[in-house]
């Protein structure tokens, strides 16, 4: 075995050998090299000090304030089917150019030194329907910079009040100016509404079908939210279009309720009606039972399905973990003669995906290889996907390879999927590397490609290279979306940042990102690793005022945030009220679950899933296998970890370092010597490089077995081999000498450790204070707290706890009562009841 640690190196000695030096090492500050210097508190992580997310907030704002704007144009465009899209920062007074404002006076000069190019442009006759004011007023709006067009809709507010608004919104709209109609039409909402403005039916007619052209579902979902809509006698096409809206904007009760209003009024809901209305119940969750009856419904209507009804069905069974009804809904599909195309298929490889069901997957390919169905794009990465999923990183990369053979090239999806996965494997390099090849193949990164880096840096604290990851986004034209920001929170989160968290929150606002349902199940879950059970609570009530209901993953924040604690009640009570309200858990909420037990200590808990997992009740996935594995590691479990590896294995899974660290890890704490050889041989035999928490486990157990040499052996290897040795490393060195009773050897790992530039922690001295205790060598415990105390290192209950079981080891119970009556002279501080504590342990030895 320890060949194959460090292939260059000779096998580890076995017998001791001698020490190079006579010098005897003692506790002193002149014998001992100076300790490295001690962590100022300017150092800390606490938000106000910590200097490196400063700058990425600056920049980050910098780059949600500055949008790229459109072309203006007042000639007749020609036809495109998607034009420019429009963000809402435009729309937002906190972003306006106070220098590109001009005086109201120069607009209305401008307003007529400009009509007579409108009328040379009105020529081609595309404009002739415009009265001459309109035209006036066109020509300044579309003069005018976006950034001051509201500050110029209220200068002109009184002739906005007489305009005819109709013929305005159409003639921007067929000028190629449709972002400005939308502005304008936004400003009117907003402003003369409450003036009893009313819109005309021809105006919110023709918005609702700009606004659906234009993709802009939050405008218009927020905006059809002001105006009384159900006063309106719209057609179908246009109802459709605003439940479409409501359904992206996570808007889902109200787009149910315009529904039930749309049929109340006579209207029939055609076949893309009933696709946007399986889509919100799909989305919203729990609703599997409305998607059946609304199926039934269309059946009885005549009406075939299509493509999207039956992918969106399928997709709303993936977000539910609905596996089996998929199946089943596939199945009947194909039974009543149905013919699934690519995108059908691609829905259900998502189903398959999700779940880590990888061997499913490659059936669904196999199948559509053989009714000669097409791959495309999509079902390539839904393959990435289901690879990914199921731990087999590598071979989610090499589909890249496969796509590019068969003349499919990769997409930004492809990448960062695996990306991603690489990221969320601790495989930051691979990661960065794959990036690199993403860009040299011409594949243009997207948002959510450097939003999955930013998040995989900052979870590294490598902020540097995320300084340099947005300047990159901000060269290749990627300006930060609400995803962004939510990153840039959930990493604020993990660093236990508390105020920062509600910093980052408002600038985000301030940029004009409202916060949608994913912002706020982020902030429950950043302020749930912060530790603010009044921030959790009050980021739920404000998600529920907002309009947003909670859902699959809205719990799955509450259960993260419980599971830190390990309050495995509250958690348990959580999901009985989630189960009551028509939600299925997810494999991460039984993975949240698992981590919760185990916090906990509570065993029962963690058997209880796992026998849910045995019996089939639960689908056992690789994230759940592991985690199991990974909650009976921390209960010292050796049975339920090994019974679980076997299943990750029985499943054909691929474990990856994590799980085999702490196979290694159990087995050195339990004196396993060949069961850590086995677990050492199947990580190189996997691919996988060990890493310093494998070393250190091995160094552990050789400690545990009296191998001090070779644990030594282990951490020199490490450092010859060009890895850095920690702090826990060179504890472990130590406490395997202090075991054996070498003393004079565990002072010299110290003084190499202190020479590293590591300073010992309360662990080390606990270790020297036992070793010395529990030879009877009370002079040099004494000298070891003192070193402590000259250097800042205040023992704690422990440390005594220590010293008085040596004295008693020795029979020396005088003498250990002397000692507990002196500690307050050598530290002052240390309470009463600790000191009562420690004189009832000398008296129950006596």
């Amino acid at each position: 075995m320890e060949g194959t640690l460090f292939p260059n190196r000779p096998a580890f000695p076995v017998h001791q050998p001698a020490t190079k030096s006579n010098k005897r090492l003692i506790f002193n500050p002149i014998t001992l090299p100076l300790l490295p210097p001690q962590p100022t508190s300017s150092s800390s992580s606490s938000p106000q000090s910590s200097p490196p997310l400063g700058p990425l907030l600056q920049q980050l704002r910098h780059l949600s304030s500055s949008p790229t704007q459109p072309p203006i144009s007042t000639t007749k465009p020609k036809h495109k089917k998607n034009s420019a899209k429009i963000t809402h920062t435009h729309f937002n007074p906190l972003l306006q150019n106070q220098e590109n404002q001009e005086d109201f006076h120069l607009q209305k000069t401008h307003l007529k030194s400009s009509a007579s190019r409108l009328e040379s442009n009105g020529n081609e006759g595309f404009l002739d329907f415009l009265p001459a004011n309109c035209k006036l007023i066109m020509n300044s709006i579309v003069q005018q910079p976006m950034s001051s067009l509201n500050d110029f809709f209220d200068s002109i507010k009184f002739e906005l009040v007489e305009i005819d608004l109709f013929s305005l919104l159409k003639g921007l709209n067929v000028s190629g100016n449709a972002d400005r109609a939308i502005c304008l039409f936004e400003w009117v909402v907003l402003n003369l509404t409450d003036e009893k403005v009313k819109l005309e039916y021809q105006v919110v007619e023709l918005m609702v079908r700009i606004l659906g052209r234009e993709s802009q579902h939050t405008i218009a979902s927020k905006l059809f939210d002001e105006i009384p809509i159900e006063e309106y006698s719209l057609d179908v096409r246009a109802w459709t279009t605003i439940l479409h809206a409501h359904s992206r904007t996570g808007k889902y009760r109200r787009a149910i309720s315009l529904f039930r209003h749309m049929r109340e009024m006579g209207l029939s809901p055609n076949l893309v009606t009933y696709n946007v209305m399986l889509d919100v119940y799909g989305k919203m969750g729990r609703s599997w039972d409305k998607i059946l009856c609304l199926l039934d419904e269309m059946r009885s209507k005549g009406l075939k399905f299509d493509e999207f009804t039956c992918s969106t069905v399928i997709s709303a069974c993936g977000r539910e973990g609905l596996v089996e009804e998929a199946k089943f809904f596939f199945d009947e599909l194909k039974r009543q003669g149905y013919v699934p195309g690519t995108v059908t298929y691609n829905s259900l490889l998502q189903v398959f995906g999700k779940a880590g069901i990888y061997s499913e997957a490659l059936s669904v390919i196999e199948e559509m290889e053989e009714n000669n169905c097409p791959p495309d794009l999509v079902t390539y990465n839904e393959l990435v996907s289901a690879y990914v999923r199921a731990g087999f990183h590598e071979e989610g990369s090499a589909v890249i390879d496969t796509m590019t053979l068969k003349g499919i090239m990769p997409d930004a999806v492809t990448y960062t999927t695996v990306i991603d996965s690489y990221g969320k494997a601790g495989k930051e390099e691979k990661a960065l590397s794959l990036f690199r090849q993403m860009k040299i193949s011409g594949c243009v990164p997207n948002v959510p490609t450097y939003n999955v880096i930013l998040g995989m840096l900052g979870k590294k604290s490598r902020s540097e290279e995320m300084m340099q990851l947005l300047h990159d986004m901000k060269s290749n034209g990627c300006s930060p979306n609400r995803v962004t920001w939510n990153t840039m929170l959930a990493m604020c989160g993990n660093r236990g940042m508390q105020e920062f968290v509600k910093k980052v929150f408002r600038e985000m606002k301030n940029c004009g990102f409202e916060p949608d349902r994913d912002t706020f199940n982020t902030l429950i879950s950043a302020y749930g690793r912060c530790g603010s059970r009044v921030d959790v609570s009050n980021m739920y009530e404000d998600m529920i005022n907002s309009g947003f209901t909670p859902c699959v993953t809205t719990y799955n924040a509450l259960l993260n945030a419980l599971a830190r604690r390990g309050d495995w009640r509250v958690a348990e009570s959580v999901i009985i009220d989630m189960e009551s309200k028509g939600f299925k858990p997810s494999e991460t909420t039984y993975s949240l679950m698992l981590h919760c037990y185990a916090k906990g200590k509570n065993m029962r808990g963690i058997e209880a899933i796992e026998k849910l997992i045995y019996k089939g009740h639960i689908f056992p996935s690789w994230i759940l296998l592991r985690t199991l594995i990974i909650a009976n590691f921390r209960c010292r479990s050796l049975l339920g970890m090994e019974r679980a590896f076997q299943e990750l294995q029985k499943n054909g899974y691929k474990p990856d370092l994590v799980v085999f660290n702490s196979m290694l890890s159990i087995f050195a704490r339990n004196k396993m010597y060949n069961r850590a050889q086995e677990t050492l041989h199947l990580i190189r035999s996997s691919g996988l490089q060990p890493d310093l928490i494998t070393y250190n486990s091995l160094m552990d157990m050789y400690a545990r077995m009296g191998e001090c040499w070779k644990a030594e052996e282990v951490l020199k290897g490490v450092a010859k081999s060009g890895g850095k040795p920690d702090l826990v490393s060179y504890n472990t060195v130590i406490k395997a000498f202090c075991r054996r009773g070498l003393m004079q050897e565990a002072i010299r790992i110290l003084s190499e450790m202190t020479v590293r530039g590591i300073r010992p922690c309360i662990v080390t001295y606990n270790t020297f204070v036992a070793g010395f205790a529990g030879q009877g060598m009370f002079p040099e415990v004494n000298d070891v707290i003192s070193y402590m105390i000259q250097h800042n290192c205040k023992p704690n209950e422990l440390t005594y706890m220590t010293i008085v079981d040596g004295y008693c080891k020795a029979k020396l119970y005088k003498e250990a009562m002397h000692f507990v009556l002196k500690i307050r002279e050598l530290d002052s501080s240390f309470d009463e009841q600790s000191l009562r504590r420690l004189s009832i342990r000398i008296r129950e030895n006596v």
